[in-house]
Order: structure tokens, then sequence, then C-alpha cells
């Protein structure tokens, strides 16, 4: 989307978050349900009615709650899918429509071979791809959201490559977090990961799973089996 496209990370994962936080808030009301925000995994964290900003304390709280930004955040408090007031997780991040475009966009995108083209498709989808970028055929790029990718410049995405921002962990909870790769990487063919950060001039081997074993891959790191075994790059300045 146009106005996530020149975010950084950061301020693409707090404009995200404000947004589901909104969305949150006039679901909630509608439904008579409580929902929370934290910033782990496992915290019961923090009404989004009390960080409504559309109020003057809301608004203090949202920009304390969200003061550092973090990579990572989950949503609770959905409910069960039987429950009569249940507010589903797929609703709650974006509205119907553009849920079904990214469902065709990204459909169509698997298929399409590593062209100029496909990159600027994935742009228009709102993903952050570099210049000089290659992404092979059948690589799956999470359409939960988009904005929440970042590749860098001339990289590679090897074929089955996986790329997924969230998890729903059953019970209405769910997270996201960013994905971020450096320039100069390649990616092997069958690498997945969840949200992550990869620094430049990294490469990871054919069928490696990067997450949730790292969070964080050095710059020249070679990466590769599963669990990841991570060859780090020598420091300039070792004996």
């Amino acid at each position: 989307m146009k106005k996530y496209r020149n975010l950084s990370p950061e301020e693409s994962i707090k404009a995200v978050t404000i947004e589901i936080i909104k969305r949150a808030i006039k679901l909630g009301r509608k439904k008579n349900r409580e929902i929370f925000i934290s910033k782990t995994s496992g915290g019961k964290g923090t009404s989004v009615f009390d960080l409504d900003p559309k109020t003057r304390d809301g608004k203090e709280n949202l920009e304390k709650f969200l003061t550092p930004v973090r990579r990572h955040y989950t949503f609770s408090g959905l409910g069960s899918p039987e429950e009569k007031n249940a507010i589903n997780w797929r609703v709650l991040n974006l509205p119907f429509r553009r849920r079904l475009l990214l469902q065709f966009q990204i459909e169509a995108s698997f298929f399409m071979k590593g062209v100029p083209f496909k990159n600027k498709f994935y742009r228009w989808m709102g993903f952050h791809i570099g210049y000089g970028t290659e992404i092979m055929q059948l690589v799956w790029l999470d359409h939960f959201r988009p904005e929440l990718i970042f590749i860098g410049d001339n990289c590679v995405l090897g074929a089955f490559t996986r790329l997924t921002v969230h998890a729903y962990e059953g019970a209405g909870k769910f997270r996201y977090g960013l994905i971020t790769i450096g320039d100069n990487c390649m990616l092997g063919a069958g690498t997945g990961m969840g949200p992550i950060d990869i620094e430049n001039n990294s490469r990871t081997l054919p069928g490696a799973t990067l997450s949730p074993y790292l969070s964080k891959i050095k710059s020249g790191s070679i990466v590769g089996w599963n669990p990841p075994n991570v060859k780090e790059p020598k420091e300039e300045n070792a004996e």
C-alpha cells in the first residue's frame, strides 16, 4: 500500500499496530469483548480500550506503549471460534476486501518467474523489495501484512522459500513481527523463517529453518541444517 511505501521497518510495524488497535477497539465494542495487546508472546498485555487514540489519555498511553517500538507484538482475548461473541483474528487484522485481494495476488505471484515485473508486483502489494533482488518461483511471502517484510538489494530467494510474519496460537491469540533481510543475501531453496533480522551478506543453505531458533543473523554468516548450524564471520581484528 502507498501509505507504507517509504516507511522504515520501525515506522511500518508501528503504523500496522496502531491500525490493528483501532480495529480492535471498534470490534471489541461491537462484540462486547476486551482485547489485549502485549509486547511479549506470553504476557496478558494492555487493554486496547486504554490505548484509544481518539481520547486524550488513550493517545498518551498509546505513545508510551509504542516507545520504543518493538519488532513483534501479540494480540489476545479474541475468544475461541465457538464463542458467540468471538472475533476472528483475520477480520481484526484486515478488512475483507484487502484480504481477498492479497490472497489473489499471492496466488498469482507464486508461479511468476524471477523477473523485474515480479518485484514491481510485490511492491504494489505492500512488500518492500530492494533493487536487483530476484525472487524465484514458488516462494511464499506472507500476505498477512506485506508491509512487515523488508528485503534489501541484490538478494536471491530460492524456490520454496517461506517468509511468515505471523502465527495464530489458537483461542483467539495471534502474534506478528518484522522480517528484515539486508543487502546481498542469498536464501537457499526451501529456507523457512518467521520474524527475524538478517544482516547484509548472509547466506542460508537449502532447507534451513531459521525461526524460532534465531532472531538475528550477523552480517556475513552462513546458516544451515535444522536446527541451524551458524558459521559466523571472522572478526577482522581477530588474531
